[in-house]
């Protein structure tokens, strides 16, 4: 059976090619690659990319997935804040899922409790507010483009995305 991979976006202002990158590589692989979204059928990336979104976030059965991507952008940071996101990621997480994010994505991973102890990577926005999310998270933040520890796969930006996807095909393995 082929995996199963979700890929979570902002409605507004993902980042393209931390959507794109991965995307296309997983689909290029024989991956099934579901979209979710927040309260839209179409998301707009950052430099104007458009994604069909397949679910709402407050419908995924976490059972049905191998994995959970959160895709980075300023937009993600709505997810920080955002209940049915973050039990998600917890949930992925718990049930021993690849649970994977990428620019300021592991913000969310961070919210949700599950970076504790952990090694993370994360956007470094040059004034370290994102870099504290993580510490206040309990990670432990690297500056790796690419840091994996255990079934948490965490990425820094848009130059990461090729290696981020290719650790995460790893791991699918």
């Amino acid at each position: 059976m082929g995996k199963r991979i979700l890929m979570v976006i902002a409605p507004k202002n993902f980042r393209d090619e931390e959507f794109m990158i991965p995307k296309q590589i997983f689909e290029n692989l024989g991956f099934d690659v579901t979209v979710a979204s927040k309260g839209v059928k179409q998301a707009t990336g950052m430099f104007n990319a458009t994604a069909e979104v397949d679910k709402d976030v407050g419908e995924i059965d976490v059972a049905y997935y191998d994995t959970i991507v959160f895709v980075g952008g300023s937009g993600s940071s709505i997810y920080y804040e955002d209940k049915i996101t973050l039990e998600l990621a917890k949930l992925f997480y718990e049930n021993g899922k690849i649970t994977a994010a990428i620019c300021i994505a592991p913000g969310i991973l961070a919210k949700a409790g599950i970076l504790k102890g952990k090694k993370a990577t994360i956007w470094d926005s040059g004034d370290q507010m994102f870099i504290k999310i993580l510490e206040e998270g309990g990670a432990n933040y690297t500056g790796a483009n690419v840091e994996q520890d255990g079934k948490i796969v965490t990425a820094n930006g848009p130059q990461a995305a090729k290696e981020f996807a290719e650790r995460i095909v790893e791991l699918l393995d």
